[in-house]
């Protein structure tokens, strides 16, 4: 109702979620034109579950941990993670196509996505909220507005995929001498361990600089300082 009364009266509409992004994305800033501000946080439910096709049914306004806690309960997981993740939405994560850190083994946002709901700008409502995978009919509409920064309508649902919980994790925070020896235990990683890689970050000697000198009680657990780490 709301964006049929904008529509109409040539009012332009920016949606808003957790309000995360640097970009300025979620901010009005038009000069020589009316403008609304969208929140979408009180479309925050978690509305289906299903454990035996693996996939959520969530409002757009949904804090991703939130998410992630509520499927956590049922025993699988929403693998999107990252930092913002205590406040962002998970609106504005499939409206800007969030990567998070286990993009290697779960893909971006996009790839997480089965179905959405989405309110067009003149106020009618597409609902596309499929749970099927091998959906392989007709246009993939939901795609063009994963990623598309709310331009195209606002995203008001999904449904997304669910995955089981990892039997067991470990993790290791390796040093190298050169950016070239990082990418080469990259390639040998994927090639010993497939998609069993959840995350693979990268990082600078300056990074590690700046944790243990502005961050009380880090230290490096290296007796010496090296160009590059990783953490797998």
């Amino acid at each position: 109702a709301i964006l049929g009364v904008c529509h109409r009266a040539s009012v332009a509409v920016v949606p808003q979620g957790g309000n995360t992004g640097l970009a300025g994305g979620a901010i009005p800033g038009l000069a020589d034109r009316e403008e609304i501000l969208l929140s979408l946080e009180r479309m925050n439910r978690v509305t289906q579950i299903d454990v035996s096709n693996f996939t959520v049914t969530v409002e757009a306004g949904c804090v991703l941990e939130s998410l992630q806690n509520k499927v956590a309960d049922a025993g699988l997981i929403f693998p999107l993670s990252l930092a913002s993740e205590g406040s962002c939405q998970i609106g504005g994560n499939i409206s800007s196509n969030a990567g998070g850190t286990a993009v290697l083994r779960y893909g971006n946002t996009r790839d997480l996505v089965l179905g959405l709901e989405v309110v067009l700008p003149d106020g009618r409502i597409l609902n596309e909220l499929s749970a099927v995978r091998k959906d392989n009919t007709g246009y993939d509409l939901k795609q063009l507005f994963t990623g598309a920064e709310g331009t195209l309508g606002i995203i008001t649902a999904a449904t997304c995929k669910l995955f089981p919980k990892p039997l067991g994790t470990a993790t290791a925070l390796i040093a190298f001498d050169s950016c070239d020896a990082v990418v080469d235990f990259f390639a040998a990683s994927r090639s010993a361990l497939g998609n069993e890689i959840l995350a693979f970050e990268t990082f600078p000697a300056i990074a590690m600089e700046m944790v243990t000198t502005h961050l009380d009680g880090c230290h490096s657990p290296f007796a010496s300082a090296y160009p590059w780490y990783v953490l797998i």
